[in-house]
């Protein structure tokens, strides 16, 4: 199996290069992976981006790989599930992230569009061969859910709290924190006085503050440091105050 990427695009939100996908597919291809909403730049899928890839999976005889494990996380009104049907879409998920709980090891896939009839008998083969859920867990499935619901409005709320912050804070400072409209993570840019591995070295090394550098995620250009929302609140605030007072130095 060989993967080609494709890129996306920031002019203030964040956009699929659809010139630069369809110069990536070949004869060979099969499937098309989109992650909705994107990890980490945090970006929902539009309904015409949707469109436009069934279109193309249709034109190419292709299936879409929708993996939506943040989809419960949107700090706006965006939300996945952005096609209609005219195409094979398999949208993934599971207690990872809906529950946080990733140590469960339960997922699931939703199928849906013309032809899949085929695609579900090989998926149970699949699951039921090499995928097998614990007795545990699906026993425990249906409390689980329940519980989710509490836990998803704690993170909802500490994954706001903390972006509110990191957009207040950098507001008019040589720091931008980048567009995001769901997930778990915040993208900031920063100078390109340094790398972003120097950026993130020094950060560990001198200031006890932990950020992934953009490169981890194959951002094209630099400089980018991708922070966690899921960190408590007064570490977060801490952490930012020490990352703007290095930029500042």
């Amino acid at each position: 199996m060989n993967v080609r990427q494709y890129p996306l695009r920031y002019d203030g939100a964040w956009h699929i290069d659809f010139e630069a996908l369809e110069s990536a597919l070949t004869n060979r291809t099969r499937v098309i992976v989109v992650v909705n909403p994107n990890n980490p730049t945090g970006s929902f899928l539009s309904v015409e981006a949707g469109q436009r890839l069934e279109e193309i999976a249709m034109r190419r005889d292709l299936v879409i790989l929708s993996d939506e494990v943040f989809s419960d996380y949107a700090f706006g009104e965006a939300r996945a599930h952005p096609f209609s049907g005219i195409a094979p879409v398999f949208s993934m998920s599971g207690l990872s992230k809906i529950a946080g709980l990733p140590q469960m090891k339960l997922g699931w896939i939703v199928v849906d569009g013309p032809g899949c009839g085929e695609a579900l008998d090989r998926l149970e083969w699949i699951a039921d061969t090499f995928l097998s859920v614990s007795t545990a867990v699906q026993i425990g499935l249906p409390k689980l859910l329940d519980l989710a619901r509490g836990v998803q409005q704690q993170i909802r709320e500490r994954t706001a709290a903390n972006l509110k912050l990191l957009r207040e804070r950098v507001a008019n400072s040589p720091l931008n924190a980048l567009n995001v409209e769901g997930g778990w993570y915040a993208t900031l840019q920063v100078p390109r006085t340094r790398s972003e591995e120097e950026w993130a070295l020094a950060l560990l090394r001198d200031h006890d503050v932990l950020v992934q550098p953009g490169f981890f995620y194959d951002f094209e250009s630099e400089a980018f440091l991708v922070l966690s929302l899921l960190t408590e609140p007064a570490a977060f605030a801490e952490g930012l105050r020490r990352i703007m007072e290095f930029a500042a130095s």
